[in-house]
């Protein structure tokens, strides 16, 4: 047979092939299938990483029809952004992660997917570390926190939203603070990002930190992350100072 006619078969075997995996959908099954989302900033995340194959997730609030995110559609990543599709926020969500041919192969049959655990961006997201600054009050017997709201990934327009323009007067803040020199701590819940803590020591310093609080939410996401621990400055005297007064 002649050198040509072997290659001519050779390839339209291999079609034949492929052609035949696409058609039976025989592609692995997405796997753990799960959502992460920080200050709404939500990621659909599964594995593994495809071979010869792609995945195209489809997601949906419940009860309204699937819907895709155009940059998550024959994808060979194990990631998509959903941060500006949910945009519902007290909407609950699924999505689906499914197993199809790679980009620019066709077919008419139904493939594999993995359905993700329900997902409400309002009651599920992590909410950050807030960042603060101190300020101690000139007789040395108040101390103010001012906590930045953290940004999250959403906007309205050009602005770049807070988590208090998500929250508004449900966002509260949770201080746990103690003596730089004792461990014994003390919690205080503040409506306000100004916190004022007053009759504490004077000249001692404090050591503070802080985590948004949602009493609104179910009980095991009603707290955002840890911030970094901040101390105030310690207001030592000296010996001259002392007998002077």
């Amino acid at each position: 047979m002649p050198t040509t006619g072997v290659k001519i078969i050779f390839m339209a075997l291999c079609g034949s092939t492929l052609f035949t995996n696409y058609a039976s959908g025989s592609f692995p099954k997405a796997q753990n299938v799960t959502w992460s989302s920080i200050n709404f900033k939500t990621l659909l995340l599964w594995n593994p990483k495809p071979t010869d194959y792609s995945y195209t997730v489809e997601f949906s609030a419940i009860g309204q029809d699937r819907e895709r995110n155009p940059h998550c559609i024959r994808t060979t990543e194990t990631e998509c952004d959903l941060s500006n599709s949910l945009t519902m926020l007290k909407d609950t969500y699924s999505a689906d992660v499914l197993s199809e041919p790679p980009r620019g192969a066709t077919s008419d049959h139904e493939f594999p997917h993995t359905r993700s655990e329900r997902f409400c961006p309002y009651n599920d997201t992590t909410i950050g570390r807030p960042d603060f600054k101190i300020d101690v009050s000139k007789d040395k017997r108040k101390i103010t926190l001012y906590v930045t709201d953290p940004l999250t990934a959403l906007f309205d327009k050009l602005r770049q939203l807070s988590i208090r323009d998500i929250f508004g007067d449900k966002l509260q803040y949770k201080v746990t603070y103690r003596r730089a020199k004792s461990t014994g701590k003390k919690v205080y819940i503040s409506k306000s990002s100004e916190i004022e803590l007053t009759g504490v020591d004077m000249g001692e310093s404090y050591c503070f930190n802080v985590q948004a609080y949602l009493p609104t939410r179910p009980a095991d996401k009603q707290l955002g992350e840890l911030s970094h621990t901040q101390c105030s400055h310690e207001d030592i005297q000296s010996i001259f100072e002392g007998e002077g007064k």
